[in-house]
């Protein structure tokens, strides 16, 4: 039986950690070492805006010796990322090189869209998720940096939040004032309720959840001493709430001596147990689920699916396009026209497939930009390409990185735009992925004109590719002088980038 041995690397704010992985043939993943290494990069990145070169010092050093233990398990592959800790440092291009050059290690930053993406396979890869997420569920993932929380409805995922409130972060925000105040517990509190009292107003009307699922440092320490339930290996949320509130009015020496923490004065413990305790009390959950996995197994999974060593059986899809429908419905954007349009796009993209050369997940983004491409209405319908487009790239839609974000807003832009020249947009993506955006908009912009009115006068809506034309036929009982006519004005840019014409065929309907 063949066997994959993998390494997974990590830099977050205030640990690196290699994680050493075997892949089997029979798609199991299983981790066999787990390195950690605390250094405090965040306490540099969140207070200065740059790291500084005692730091990078030390992270070398680090990533030097996990270079060697690599070599000791004769990896057959490797991955190592960055979090939130690089990704707005203003020397992060001098450390990335500095790493690469003196340990051999390529470290990529990952956006949070991406990281997310990866914590979230983590978790789907277990088989108790699917059943949670089907009655109801919030999954939390706490960093040193920022947090993430995304809802999920009847299984599917309904939106998901970026909030830059990690535990490192709360600390240095609040470093000034620790010594100086009596209730330092309180302070914490106080700035963690102003972020979540936001996302709580906003996104969590009407939602019921039955569980809440935690990601993080130290709250598995925080649970281990709980007895589960068997079936499902959770912990109600009254009996973790009640030790929490325990440890709210004790000092950080007090809890991490009780949790037998390495570090005896661990700084970051105190803003942990107040996170977790505000948090647990706003979804207000009926059971928590601590389920031990995190980035590192995120990154091992999305390996092992790259190279088709495992299969999800989650649909990630339809997590991004529900995503897409509470977004659009956010902002009364969706609408019968709407779905004309989506229904309208698939067809076309579908008889196109022989001219287009894209994909599944292409299709999938076409998708998403038809249901999207009305939302900045409700801000403003003079311009509503550039609100929507500003809409987009503003809120997280778990499943789909940064990039596709970027492609999605960008063809929903040039809708009722035209379209920019390759070397306007070269700073946010390269030709290829320009390429579809230029397709996807034209694709875009002929079925948004096939229902310029919004009154749905077409049915049993056919596409088929005829020689260098493209035939959508139609049957209609109403005129449609007006929808022939923007018609006509798209198809030169459309057949301009496929060199395929397209044309309305009309069955009249009495």
């Amino acid at each position: 039986m063949k066997i994959t041995t993998f390494a997974a690397i990590y830099i977050g704010s205030y640990e690196v950690s290699l994680k050493i992985f075997e892949i089997s043939a029979n798609r199991k993943i299983r981790s066999i070492d787990y390195v950690r290494s605390h250094v405090e990069l965040g306490r540099d990145a969140f207070g200065k805006g740059v790291i500084g070169y005692e730091l990078v010092e030390e992270l070398c050093q680090i990533l030097k010796e996990f270079h060697s233990i690599m070599n000791g398990y004769k990896v057959d592959g490797y991955e190592a990322y960055a979090g939130n800790v690089f990704r707005n440092v203003s020397n992060k291009l001098f450390i990335l090189d500095q790493i690469r050059l003196r340990t051999k290690i390529e470290v990529t930053v990952l956006s949070n869209s991406e990281h997310r993406l990866m914590d979230y396979k983590s978790l789907a890869v277990l088989p108790r998720f699917e059943k949670m997420i089907q009655k109801g569920a919030a999954v939390v993932n706490v960093g040193g940096g920022s947090m993430q929380i995304t809802l999920f409805r009847k299984g599917t995922a309904i939106t998901t939040q970026h909030i830059e409130l990690g535990i490192m972060r709360i600390r240095e925000k609040l470093s000034k004032i620790e010594n100086l105040v009596s209730h330092y517990e309180t302070q914490i509190q106080e700035l963690i309720d102003k972020e979540l009292e936001i996302f709580k107003r906003i996104y969590m009307h009407d939602l019921e959840m039955k569980y809440v699922i935690i990601m993080g440092d130290y709250v598995a320490d925080m649970t281990k001493g709980f007895s589960k339930k068997d079936e499902d290996g959770t912990i109600e949320t009254e009996r973790f709430l009640k030790l929490l509130n325990k440890w709210y009015k004790k000092s950080a020496e007090e809890i991490s001596l009780e949790l037998n923490l390495a570090n005896e004065h661990d700084p970051l413990i105190l803003p942990s147990v107040v996170l977790y305790k505000r948090l647990t009390e706003m979804l207000n959950a009926k059971y928590i689920w601590v389920p031990g996995v995190n980035i590192s197994d995120g990154i091992a999974c999305a390996y092992a699916e790259k190279n088709r060593m495992i299969y999800f059986e989650h649909d990630f899809e339809e997590d991004v396009l529900a995503a897409a429908r509470n977004l659009a419905e956010r902002y009364q954007g969706y609408s019968s026209h709407t779905e004309a349009v989506l229904n309208m796009t698939v067809t076309i993209f579908d008889a196109m497939k022989k001219v287009h050369g894209m994909g599944k997940r292409e299709r999938l983004l076409l998708q998403v930009a038809a249901i999207l491409h009305d939302c900045g209405r409700y801000i403003s319908l003079v311009n509503q390409s550039e609100c929507s487009y500003q809409i987009i790239m503003a809120t997280e839609i778990i499943g789909m990185t940064h990039l596709e974000r970027e492609i999605v807003a960008s063809a929903v832009k040039y809708n009722s735009q035209p379209l920019q020249s390759y070397s306007s947009v070269s700073d946010k993506m390269d030709q290829e992925d320009y390429m579809v955006v230029s397709k996807l908009t034209a694709m875009l912009k002929i079925a948004n004109a096939m229902d310029r009115s919004h009154k749905q006068k077409f049915r049993n809506i056919k596409a088929s590719l005829q020689e260098r034309e493209l035939v959508i036929t139609v049957e209609s009982s109403e005129s449609i002088v007006l929808e022939k006519g923007l018609f006509s004005a798209y198809a030169n840019s459309f057949e301009e980038i496929f060199s395929v014409k397209p044309r309305i065929r009309e069955k009249k309907v009495f």
